[in-house]
This record gives structure tokens, C-alpha cells and sequence, in this order.
């Protein structure tokens, strides 16, 4: 692996520790099923529900405790199933793996990802507007 590639590598994954991590969460310690979501949530679903960079946008929408509605069986539904923009992980993971991601993504507050300075500025109307 070139050297750029193990440094991208390295500040997306503390860029994900220091985004997510218990201690930031400030409310509440997680449990260990929280924990294992933590980690799959890291390993799969970060790459488009976090931000990169401060000044990058996601491809994927904010998740937080109130995706959903924040209803947690329809949450696991969507991690199962995916929808038209996002892959489904039933064949990835296991339900009680499925329903640990959707635990810990109830322990996320919202505005985790909203970052003002991150904000692309307004663009002009064109000329058909």
C-alpha cells in the first residue's frame, strides 16, 4: 500500500474514534451491545454516515437516535434490507449484530455529523430559476 493511502487510511479511522467514540457521546456510557454496534457502525457504515473531513460532506445521510423516527425495529429493518441509495447487511450480519448497530445509533445525538463550518455555501440560482 502507498504511503498517502495509509495516511488517508489512518485520519479516516481516528477521524471515526474521535467522532464516535463513547466518551463523546457525554450522556451515557455504552453497554457491550452498543459497543459491538460501535464497531460494525465503524467498519461498514461510517464510509458514508460520517464526515470525513470538516470541510467534506457525507454521501449518506446524518444518523442519530432519531433516524427513523426513532423507531429501532424499523431502524434494523433498513440496515437489513437497505433502501434504493444503501446496501442491506442481512447477509453481512447476523440480526442480534444487525440489532446491536441499530442500538448504538440510538445513542447517537443529532447534530453529531452537522458542522457548521462544513456547510457547502449557497449556490446562485441560474437563469431558469
Amino acid at each position: 500500500m502507498k504511503a498517502g493511502t495509509w495516511i488517508v487510511f489512518i485520519v479516516l479511522t481516528a477521524t471515526g474514534r474521535l467522532a464516535f467514540g463513547a466518551e463523546d457521546h457525554g450522556h451515557q456510557q455504552l453497554n457491550s451491545q452498543q459497543q459491538l454496534g460501535r464497531r460494525l457502525f465503524e467498519q461498514s457504515c461510517g464510509v458514508c454516515h460520517t464526515r470525513p473531513t470538516l470541510v467534506s460532506g457525507m454521501y449518506g445521510p446524518e444518523l442519530s437516535k432519531d433516524s427513523t423516527g426513532g423507531n429501532e425495529e424499523y431502524m434494523r429493518e433498513i440496515i437489513s434490507n437497505g433502501s434504493a441509495r444503501m446496501p442491506g447487511f442481512k447477509y453481512t450480519y447476523s440480526p442480534d449484530q444487525i440489532a446491536a448497530i441499530a442500538a448504538y445509533i440510538k445513542t447517537m445525538p443529532r447534530g453529531t455529523q452537522d458542522i457548521p463550518t462544513a456547510r457547502a455555501p449557497a449556490k446562485a440560482p441560474t437563469p431558469m430559476q
